[in-house]
C-alpha cells in the first residue's frame, strides 16, 4: 500500500494530511498559538485531593488545574498487592512529576499520569519499571519473543527502566536499537536535570512538534514519499531524520511548485467535506454523523440506491459500502470516545456478521487504539476510541453563536408570541407612554403582515402605542423592549 505524507507549514499552523492511495485517510492540524502537549511532562503541585473520586486535581501552569485519577499513580506494588488510597499517597502542596495523557477537552482539564514514557522511533522508555514489552501489532510470537532477547542483551546492566518495543522495530538492526535507548536514556537524564531545583509549575519536557512527530510515529514501510511545502521545515525535518531515523531520510523532499501543496491533492476540499454532517456514499447513500459531549453517533441511509435485485440486497451492500465510510471519516474527523453507529436493519444474521467482520476489517488500518462489540439488541454498533486529541471539527470550528450549537433556531412565529407576552409583562410593570420593538427584520415583517391584527389587538388591551423598528445586526431569536 502506498502511503504519502502532505506537510503544510505556515508561521501560524501546520498541517499534515496522510494519503493511501490517493485518498486521504488522517488529516492532523497543529497550530502555534495553542500546541498540544500530550507527551509533555511538568514538575506539578498538587491542589486538591478528592477521596470521594479517588483523584486530584494538579496545577501544571495551564488555565484549567489537570486531572489526575488514582489508577494513573505509578506505584510499586508486590504481587497481589492492592493499591493504596490517593488520599495516602498524594497530600495538598505536594510537587509531583506528571506527564500528559490527554490534552484539555471541551471543559475538561488535561488528563495526566505520574508514569512517565518517553517515545523513541523504535522503543518507548519506561524510567519507573524495569520490564521489555513488546508492541501488540506484531503477532507472531517467535518473532516477539527474539526481538525481547535482542534487547534484553543491548540494555546496560546499571539500566532500572524498562523498554516496549514499536512495530517499526520488526526489521532494525542491533545498532538502531541501542542508538534509540542510548537517546532515550540521554533524554531521561535531561528532564531529570531539569526537575532540580525547579519550582512547580515547570514544563521539564515538551514533545516533538507534529512533523517531528511524523516522522517518529507515521512513517512506516509503507511510506513512499513525504512532501514538505517550507524550505524551512525541510531543512529542520532532514536533519531530525538525518540523526533520529536515517531511513526516513531519502523519502523526504521540498515542494517547490507555484500551486499550493493542498490544493494540488484537492486536500482543502476534503478538510471542508470532513466538517459536514452529511457525508455521501457512491452508491447514491449516505451517513450522518453528529458529535455530542457525551457521543457521536452515525446513522446509515440507502437514500437514492435502489439496488438491482431485491430490498434486503440494497440494505447489505449500502451497510458494506458504509463500513468503509465510516472507518475512514473517524480518522479523517479524529472522532474519539463512545461512538454508536446505526446501520440500517437487517434481519438476515448471516449478513449482520459479514458486515460487522468488514467494518473490524476496515478499523483495522487505523493506527488509535479502540475496541468494537457486536449488534445491540436495537441492531446498533457500540464502539470506543481513544481519545486524546481535539476531533478536527473541534479544533476548526466553534459553536454558532445565534443557536448555540443547538443546530436549530427558534421560528419567527415562536419570537413573536414571546415578544407578544413580554409586551403584556412590561405593560403591567411600567406605566410608558409607547413600547418599541427592536427584533430581526424577518419577526418584524410577520408582525406587519400575519401577526398584525394579534400586535393591534394587545395594543388595545394594554392601551399603549406599540411601534416595531427592524435590527439588521439581530438574529432571529433576539429581541429589545424599549419603554419610551
Amino acid at each position: 500500500m502506498s502511503i504519502d505524507f502532505l506537510i503544510n507549514c505556515t508561521p501560524q499552523e501546520t498541517r499534515v494530511a496522510l494519503v493511501e492511495q490517493g485518498v486521504v485517510q488522517e488529516l492532523h492540524v497543529e497550530r502555534t498559538a495553542n500546541r498540544g502537549i500530550v507527551g509533555n511532562i511538568y514538575l506539578g503541585r498538587v491542589v486538591r485531593v478528592l477521596p470521594g473520586m479517588q483523584s486530584a486535581f494538579i496545577d501544571i501552569g495551564l488555565d484549567r488545574t489537570a486531572f489526575l485519577h488514582v489508577a494513573d499513580i505509578w506505584t510499586e506494588r508486590g504481587n497481589g498487592e492492592a493499591g493504596r488510597p490517593i488520599e495516602r499517597i498524594l497530600s495538598e502542596g505536594q510537587n509531583l512529576t506528571v506527564q500528559v495523557l490527554k490534552d484539555p477537552l471541551g471543559t475538561k482539564g488535561a488528563r495526566l499520569s505520574t508514569q512517565i514514557s518517553i517515545a523513541g522511533r523504535l522503543l518507548v522508555y519506561l524510567p519507573q519499571e524495569k520490564h521489555i514489552g513488546i508492541s501488540q501489532r506484531i503477532e507472531d510470537e517467535a518473532e516477539r519473543e527474539s526481538l525481547r532477547e535482542r534487547l534484553g542483551h543491548l540494555v546496560p546492566e546499571d539500566e532500572n527502566g524498562g523498554f516496549i518495543v514499536r512495530t517499526m522495530a520488526e526489521t532494525a538492526s542491533d545498532d538502531e536499537l541501542a542508538s534509540d535507548i542510548a537517546y532515550l536514556r540521554k533524554l531521561w537524564r535531561e528532564i531529570q536535570q531539569r526537575a532540580t531545583g525547579r519550582t512547580p509549575p515547570s514544563l521539564l519536557h515538551e514533545d516533538l512538534d507534529l512533523g517531528q512527530r511524523v516522522l517518529r510515529d507515521l512513517v512506516t514501510d509503507d511510506t513512499s514519499r513525504i512532501l514538505v511545502d517550507s524550505r524551512e521545515n525541510f531543512q529542520k525535518l532532514t536533519a531530525f531524520s538525518a540523526e533520529y531515523s536515517p531511513k526516513v531520510l531519502p523519502l523526504i523532499s521540498h515542494y517547490a511548485g507555484e500551486r499550493p501543496l493542498f490544493d494540488m491533492h484537492n486536500i482543502e476540499e476534503e478538510i471542508q467535506r470532513a466538517l459536514a454532517r452529511r457525508v455521501d456514499l457512491k452508491s447514491g447513500g449516505y451517513l450522518i454523523i453528529d458529535q455530542t459531549e457525551a457521543m457521536t453517533t452515525i446513522d446509515v441511509n440507502t437514500g437514492g440506491f435502489v439496488g438491482a435485485r431485491n430490498f434486503d440486497d440494497t440494505i447489505f451492500k449500502t451497510n458494506l459500502e458504509a463500513t468503509q465510510a465510516i472507518a475512514r471519516q473517524l480518522r479523517l474527523r479524529n472522532l474519539g470516545g463512545i461512538i454508536i453507529v446505526d446501520f440500517i436493519d437487517m434481519e438476515n444474521t448471516e449478513h449482520r456478521e459479514m458486515v460487522l467482520t468488514e467494518f473490524r476489517k476496515a478499523l483495522s488500518r487505523d493506527h488509535t487504539r479502540m475496541s468494537v462489540n457486536g449488534f445491540t439488541a436495537l441492531g446498533l454498533v457500540e464502539m470506543t476510541r481513544k481519545r486524546t486529541r481535539e476531533s478536527l471539527a473541534h479544533l476548526l470550528c466553534e459553536p454558532c453563536p445565534t443557536c448555540e450549537g443547538r443546530g436549530e433556531v427558534k421560528t419567527s412565529r415562536t419570537v413573536c408570541y414571546e415578544i407578544l407576552r413580554e409586551l403584556l409583562r412590561e405593560a403591567r410593570q411600567f406605566n410608558a407612554r409607547e413600547f418599541r420593538v427592536l427584533a430581526s427584520p424577518d419577526v418584524v415583517d410577520l408582525f406587519l403582515d400575519e401577526e398584525s391584527q394579534a400586535l393591534a389587538m394587545l395594543s388595545d388591551f394594554i392601551d399603549k402605542k406599540i411601534s416595531l423598528h427592524p435590527e439588521a445586526s439581530y438574529t432571529q431569536e433576539q429581541f429589545d423592549i424599549v419603554l419610551l
